[in-house]
Formats: C-alpha cells, sequence, structure tokens
C-alpha cells in the first residue's frame, strides 16, 4: 500500500462544504487546530499575517476549530466563524469544529500524530504542522511557539521556497 500524504484526506469547512486536500498537491500547507476562547487565540492575528505574506508562494493555511482542551471553542461553528472574522479579520481557510485528539480525532489529525511522533501530538490548541509541496509533515510547532517566531517562519519558508 503506498505511503499516505495529507493529500489522501478531506475536510469539512465551515460552510459544510468539503475540502479535498488533494486539490492542493504540489503546494504548502500549514495546519493549525485553533480555540476562541484560549489564551493562545491572539496567534491568529499572526497566522493571518503569515498568509498575507506567502500566499502568493502557494502557501495555504488552514484552522481547524476544536474544544479538545479546555472546552475553549463555541460550540456551533457560525459563532467560531463570527468570532475570528469580527475579532481577527481572517481570511485563511477554517474547517468545521472537530475533534484533533484521542480515538474521536479526525483522520487528518490522527495521520499528523503518527507523521510526527509522541512531539506532535496536539496537547493544547495552537499547535502547528507545517507541510512540505510532497505533502508530508515538514515539522510540527507546540503551542508555545509563536507563528511569527524565526524558527516557525523559517520552516514555512523552506516549504515554499523548495520546488
Amino acid at each position: 500500500m503506498p505511503t499516505q500524504t495529507i493529500y489522501d484526506f478531506s475536510l469539512t469547512m465551515q460552510s459544510g462544504e468539503t475540502l479535498n486536500l488533494n486539490d492542493y498537491r504540489g503546494k504548502p500547507l500549514v495546519i493549525i487546530n485553533t480555540a476562541s476562547h484560549c489564551k493562545f487565540t491572539p496567534q491568529y492575528e499572526a497566522i493571518q499575517d503569515l498568509w498575507v505574506m506567502y500566499r502568493h508562494w502557494g502557501l495555504t493555511i488552514i484552522g481547524i476549530p476544536s474544544g479538545d482542551f479546555g472546552n475553549q471553542e463555541f460550540k456551533s461553528n457560525e459563532d467560531i466563524q463570527n468570532f475570528c472574522n469580527n475579532n481577527y479579520n481572517i481570511s485563511f481557510l477554517l474547517a468545521q469544529k472537530s475533534h484533533v485528539k484521542g480515538n474521536d480525532a479526525i483522520p487528518l489529525f490522527k495521520w499528523l500524530s503518527e507523521q510526527g511522533g509522541i512531539l506532535a501530538k496536539p496537547r493544547w490548541n495552537f499547535y502547528k504542522y507545517v507541510i512540505n509541496r510532497q505533502g508530508k509533515l515538514y515539522k510540527s510547532f507546540s503551542s508555545i511557539t509563536s507563528p511569527a517566531s524565526k524558527r516557525f517562519v523559517n520552516a514555512v519558508e523552506r516549504t515554499c521556497y523548495d520546488f
């Protein structure tokens, strides 16, 4: 059986539509589990800035809201979307609220955890996953790593510039 890549997965978006990640084949991706009521929620601002800065290189950022950690997310997808738009004016992609840990985790997060090992398993909100143009996990970053940090930005740049 061929090795799985991120292109083997899909997500349900805020609109209810299915986003097939195969549509992003050959492009760098950043996946982030998010929450609206977390001490890391202000990271939305740096995530939006990163998206604006690197989208012309083909970067796609997908936020996946989750209430798995401290129940720090709104119950409805509409409330999540309104919060993100009204407070951070985000324009990167936002999936529907999903489970990202344990047996209930969506398949994408099970795969990310397997690919990155124990350190890649999200332990809180705002874990970040940088996916290279081949659809493989390049690096993962914990909640405390700012999306504006040199370490994180360097990882994103490497995947953006790696043809």
